[in-house]
């Protein structure tokens, strides 16, 4: 008989291998035939760039930030046979009467698991490895490095997947558990994110990663890349034609700490499932939670993960569609829907917990009862903003830069450059913000132009706040001195903003543009393609009216204006500089009458005659477009907004996309 103390079994370890060998042994066979695949492609190519040892290192690096995935699911396969003995009663009574130490059990069983982690990537790599020796492609520091990742990841992901089988004593639930333990950060931050959304004005539900180092795999695969450099090099083929080809000379693995980062995470999860075996009893067989502290845990993150999806779609489902008022959700029908969803999922948690269908008992009620306030609570903070979320507003001395998309056009502000713009957009969002309650209501009319507004805070910290707008704009209210649509319409009229989105006076430089004009008088169109030099004399002439205060005014109330000429005149723009974010930008110049500099510029270039222009109206009534429109119901200036209708001076962005805005849609 085997001695008690025996920290490692040897038989143990073989049966598991052979017992289970159709797993390993079917991923091997998956695995080799990537390397056989590849030695075809280059066995029938001379010049197949895999031939070169770095471009077999780029291959592994590229193979290595994919391994994530690949490890997720394989690591949960090898744990669910490894440790299948654990969820059967007659399995686990037999082995632990077996003259082996718990310590002995968990790590030969961890060690035959991980060893059929690696088998097949090590079938996989070692066929990669003949074959660039085969061809000379032998790189050791790429293929030492990815020998390391691939360690680094088998051993986290097992570990893992090993400290979820501990946790549960039910085989059906060892993959959901191990699944919710990988991805809950991310979906929690998705649907708090969406939640939120639904009540706190300015607050835009999206996915923005700040979570994401919580879930591993997420956060590998956004931050775990290959940098690969290129240099051209000058070829000759065997009958002496050169040619210049683009020669792979460095490659790099970037954020590849990251990995031994959840390695260690790994050996520390390990540990915990191995404490939790020496505590493990093996009466718990077959429960969906072994471990007693976690039990409250999972009935109550059971009940808050139903309160919250649960509860999002059944208001969708019954309230949002027909009797939801303005655009934001109401705390009460809310807060009801929460509730069912939330008991529902707290009494199907304490079910399967007590194995029973019997679990009304007082001392579950009292349990669903926190259930019913913490939502009315959640929808109430929320509700009241009592997080001050919406209020939020940072002081100018907290300020790196301010990003600010409205009326049209996008404006980068930097603290200690652009301080006067940036106290013009801070009082603007103070009036946005006292406003909240307004925007909430969603009571105005129809024909109301909605004006979209995003703003993007760098604090001096790095971090960023952002906030998304979609504000009403009326005639009074832009005449009322101090509100967000008089202080918009101030910001995107002052000579200030008309300056930036010409980007005069900023590190962008002009870099060509094109101008058609449409000559209905003459039956015929002339396009002309500028060059940097055109382009620039355009802009400054344009630059001139725009001092002279005719060119660039936005009419945020979306009125119809067509009396811009029929034509497109597009300039192009490149950020110069080493610090490129936003590094091109296409804006869109409506030429109108009034614009003296400008049309005198284009008439001396020869580009356009005055006396033969036409506005955008005089196009389309002579062609008859509008009494179509008319007659079709819909609304005339549809097509007439093309090449600068809509009241919109400038269109597109200071440094940011370009969007079109006419009579209130984006084209």
């Amino acid at each position: 008989m085997q001695s008690k103390t025996s920290y490692f079994n040897g038989t143990l370890f073989r049966k598991n291998l052979t017992r289970f060998w159709p797993l390993w042994g079917g991923a091997s066979f998956l695995g080799a035939l990537f390397p056989l695949a590849m030695w075809m492609n280059i066995s029938r190519s001379l010049h197949s760039y895999l031939r070169e040892p770095l471009e077999f290192t780029n291959l592994y690096y590229n193979t290595l930030t994919g391994l994530p995935v690949v490890s997720l699911l394989y690591a949960i396969l090898c744990a669910m046979v490894v440790w299948s003995y654990l969820y059967n009663a007659r399995s686990v009574g037999m082995l632990h009467t077996l003259p082996l130490r718990r310590e002995g059990l968990f790590l030969t069983n961890f060690l035959s698991g991980l060893t059929m982690m690696l088998i097949p990537y090590a079938v996989t790599g070692a066929l990669c490895v003949l074959i660039s020796l085969l061809y000379g492609s032998f790189d050791p520091a790429g293929l030492f490095n990815t020998i390391l990742g691939v360690l680094g990841l088998s051993f986290f992901y097992f570990a893992s997947a090993t400290f979820a089988a501990f946790v549960t004593g039910n085989l059906f639930a060892l993959p959901a558990l191990y699944f919710l333990f990988h991805f809950l950060a991310v979906l929690l931050e998705w649907i708090l994110s969406e939640f939120a959304s639904c009540f706190l004005v300015g607050v835009r539900s999206y996915y923005n990663g700040a979570t994401s180092f919580l879930s591993p795999t997420v956060h590998l695969l956004s931050h775990l890349g290959v940098d690969s450099t290129y240099e051209e090099a000058e070829r000759i083929t065997a009958d002496g034609t050169h040619y210049v080809d683009s020669v792979l000379t460095a490659v790099e693995l970037e954020n590849f700490y990251l990995i031994g980062v959840y390695a260690l995470v790994g050996a520390a999860l390990a540990a915990a499932a191995f404490v939790l075996y020496r505590r493990r009893r093996s009466e718990c067989a077959g429960d969906v939670v072994a471990v007693g502290w976690m039990k409250p845990l999972f009935r109550y993150g059971l009940a808050a993960l139903s309160a919250l999806l649960g509860g999002r779609l059944l208001y969708a489902l019954f309230w949002e569609g027909g009797f939801q008022n303005g655009p934001y959700a109401e705390a009460l029908p809310m807060a009801v829907c929460m509730t069912v969803a939330g008991v529902i999922g707290y009494f199907a948690a304490t079910m399967l917990l007590a194995k029973s269908l019997r679990v009304f008992r007082r001392r579950s009620w009292l349990g669903a009862g926190a259930v019913v306030l913490a939502c009315a609570a959640l929808c109430a903070v929320l509700r009241f903003d009592a997080l001050g979320i919406q209020r939020r507003i940072p002081a100018a001395e907290e300020l790196r830069s301010v990003y600010l998309y409205a009326g049209g056009n996008s404006y980068s502000l930097q603290a200690g450059k652009d301080d006067d713009m940036i106290r013009q957009v801070l009082d603007l969002h103070r009036a946005v913000a006292a406003d909240t309650e307004y925007l909430r209501s969603g009571a105005d009319p129809d024909d109301v132009y909605h004006a979209y507004t995003e703003l993007t805070y760098t604090l001096a910290d790095g971090k960023t706040l952002d906030r998304y707008y979609r504000l009403p704009i009326t005639e009074e209210r832009l005449a009322q001195a101090g509100t967000y649509d008089s202080l918009l319409d101030q910001f995107v009229n002052s000579t200030a903003a008309k300056i930036r989105r010409l980007h005069l006076d900023d590190d962008y430089a002009v870099t060509g543009g094109t101008i058609t004009v449409y000559d209905l008088a003459g039956k015929e169109d002339s396009f002309f393609d500028l060059n940097s030099r055109e382009a620039k004399t355009i802009l400054d002439a344009v630059g001139r009216d725009t001092q002279a205060g005719t060119w660039g005014q936005v009419d945020l109330t979306g009125s119809d204006r067509d009396d811009a000429y029929a034509m497109d005149l597009y300039l192009s723009f490149a950020k110069e500089g080493p610090d490129v974010d936003r590094d091109a930008d296409r804006i869109t110049i409506a030429v109108r009458p009034g614009m003296e500099n400008t049309l005198d510029c284009l008439d001396a270039m020869g580009l356009v005659q005055r006396e033969r222009l036409l506005t955008w109206s005089q196009y389309y009534n002579d062609e008859g477009w509008s009494e179509e429109y008319d007659e079709m119901g819909t609304y005339t200036e549809t097509a007439s907004g093309t090449g600068g209708a809509g009241g919109i001076g400038i269109i597109g962005g200071a440094d940011g996309p370009t969007k079109v805005y006419v009579a209130g849609t984006v084209i």
